[in-house]
């Protein structure tokens, strides 16, 4: 983060350093020679006041918040796409924030989030296809827990590995994820129920 010797009467914009690996140094430690700034600037006022009088000297604009409740209707087992549905309970409220943060947290401890690919639908079988062999489930299983159903613990653990919350960057409106990034709900239940996500906005 930098800073001037004095400090100005607004608040100084937040620079990331990210540092780019160059050829040279592929097979060594990434020297801290090429880097690039992420700049995400504290507003004083919005774009749309522009041409208003100047905020008075030490104004920094007040955070923003948002919450929405989504409850995705019962899944299959299995990994599913659910950005899209995310994205319709959040629009309207995310299109006011220029640069923040999304949290989504899941209610649910036999379920699980997770970022991954959003083209190849393979993916998703292939992720399914190694929770189910890394974790065993049947009658030889170790788990004493079994009051549930025989899925029921392999799916917590499931939950665990993959985690029941996600942050994601807010940027000029938008979710700034990946190119080929999508939000995943993983449903680890043969006989799957509704689940609920809390969608937190915070930001400017």
């Amino acid at each position: 983060m930098q800073s001037a010797a004095t400090a100005p009467a607004l608040a100084p914009p937040v620079f990331l350093a990210l540092t780019l690996p160059t050829a040279a140094s592929a097979s060594a430690r990434p020297r801290r020679t090429a880097r690039a700034a992420v700049r995400c600037e504290l507003a004083a006022a919005a774009a749309s006041s522009a041409a208003a009088a100047p905020a008075a000297p030490g104004f920094v604009a007040a955070p923003r918040w948002a919450q929405r409740t989504v409850v995705i209707p019962p899944q299959r087992r299995g990994c599913h796409i659910i950005t899209h549905k995310i994205m319709h309970a959040i629009r309207s409220d995310l299109s006011e924030f220029k640069c923040g943060l999304a949290h989504l947290f899941l209610h649910h401890t036999s379920a699980s989030l997770t970022l991954n690919e959003n083209y190849d639908p393979d993916v998703q079988i292939d992720t399914e296809t190694f929770l189910n062999r890394v974790v065993p489930e049947g009658p030889s299983a170790p788990w004493r827990h079994t009051i549930e159903g025989p899925d029921d613990m392999p799916a917590h653990i499931k939950s665990s590995m993959f985690g029941c919350a996600l942050t994601i960057p807010i940027t000029d409106g938008r979710l700034n994820m990946g190119t080929w990034q999508g939000i995943w709900l993983c449903e680890h239940r043969d006989d799957p129920t509704p689940r609920t996500i809390v969608i937190t906005l915070s930001g400017i």
